[in-house]
């Protein structure tokens, strides 16, 4: 969040807490009121990410092609035993990955004034 605001772009990060039950409400506000939204977990693909998707789409959230959502998870790869740091690093889930995917999203229009969720 220090970085993108940084480069000008608001940030609000949203601590889930836990996977289930989704807060569906937060989610509500959170994609009414951002341009991108992101998930970021250390598990894989159909984890929290695709549970957020699925709410969105069932809330009609995704109908109206403004919110961008990405959803960071770990890939579908062996990773060598590491230092955490090290393996969030090199799977892109580390800060540099973080603002390299939100910036991807909004079309690498850092200066530009967006809201975001990371």
């Amino acid at each position: 969040a220090e970085d993108l605001k940084a480069m000008g772009l608001s940030t609000t990060v949203a601590d889930a807490r836990f996977a289930k039950p989704l807060d569906r409400d937060l989610l509500r506000r959170l994609a009414q009121s951002h341009d991108v939204l992101i998930t970021v977990e250390e598990g894989s693909s159909g984890g929290f990410g695709a549970a957020v998707l699925g709410a969105l789409s069932e809330d009609g959230l995704l109908d109206r092609g403004a919110l961008r959502v990405r959803a960071m998870t770990l890939p579908d790869a062996y990773l060598d035993q590491d230092k955490p740091e090290r393996l969030y690093a090199k799977a892109g889930l580390d800060a540099k990955g973080i603002v390299a995917k939100a910036l991807e999203a909004l079309g690498r229009e850092a200066g530009a004034a967006h809201s975001l969720i990371a």
